[in-house]
C-alpha cells in the first residue's frame, strides 16, 4: 500500500470506529432520558466547594412548574411593563 493512500484508509477507519462506538453508546443510554416531570413544588440542589482556606456551601430551588421556572428568565424591565398593562 502506498503512503498516499494510507492516511485515507487510516481516516476513514478511524471515522467508522467512532461511529460505532456512538452507536452503541446512544443505544445503552436508550430509557435513561435526563429531567423530571413537570408538577408542582420545588428541586432542591446543593452546591459545595472547598478551597484550601474555607469553602462555601448554596442551596438552590428550581421550581418544578415550567410556566414558573420560565418566568425567572424575563428581564426585569419586560417585567415591570407587563404588571403595568394588566392593571
Amino acid at each position: 500500500m502506498s503512503a498516499s493512500l494510507t492516511i485515507p484508509v487510516l481516516i476513514v477507519l478511524i471515522l467508522a470506529v467512532a461511529l460505532l462506538i456512538g452507536i452503541r453508546r446512544q443505544r445503552d443510554f436508550e430509557g435513561t432520558e435526563r429531567g423530571s416531570e413537570p408538577g408542582k413544588g420545588y428541586h432542591e440542589l446543593e452546591s459545595n466547594y472547598s478551597s484550601g482556606l474555607g469553602g462555601h456551601q448554596t442551596t438552590w430551588r428550581v421550581p418544578r412548574d415550567p410556566q414558573e421556572y420560565a418566568r425567572h428568565f424575563v428581564p426585569a424591565a419586560k417585567k415591570s411593563k407587563d404588571t403595568r398593562q394588566q392593571d
